[in-house]
């Protein structure tokens, strides 16, 4: 069993080594979101609108999800303690997601609050990894 068992032991502060997270993939998600809640209102194509919500929808999961992962996993408590504002933020921009997303109306202006408080996240997610 000894065979078995590392020499040495490695700690990291998140999953893997540092890089691998980006507010940026949320991001884009979410610009998809926008640029399809803009087409779905310039056309009035039925089956063209059926696929655009479909699409959207899952944009949007896929925002949800990168997000979440930043929060989880990315974030730990010190960062929570320097930003008493962040958790706050992620629970209101997941909400935003699933409201620019399936949930909610097909507007613009709905996905551009999402941009904006990913944007939010972003600056703060840079200033964590600057100070790391």
């Amino acid at each position: 069993m000894r065979l078995f068992r590392p020499s040495t032991v490695a700690y990291a502060h998140c999953d893997l080594p540092c890089g691998v997270y980006d507010p940026a993939q949320a991001r884009i998600e979410a610009e998809s979101v926008k640029a399809i809640c803009e087409k779905y209102q310039g056309n009035e194509d039925p089956v063209f609108r059926t696929r655009a919500l479909l699409i959207k929808e899952q944009r949007a999961e896929l925002v949800k999800h990168h997000l979440w992962v930043l929060w989880t996993d990315y974030f730990k408590p010190p960062h929570f303690e320097k930003y008493p504002q962040l958790h706050e933020l992620f629970n209101k921009a997941t909400k935003q997601a699933g409201a620019a997303g399936g949930k909610g109306a097909v507007d613009p202006a709905e996905a551009q609050v999402l941009l904006d408080q990913i944007a939010e996240i972003d600056k703060i997610f840079w200033e964590t990894k600057q100070a790391a």
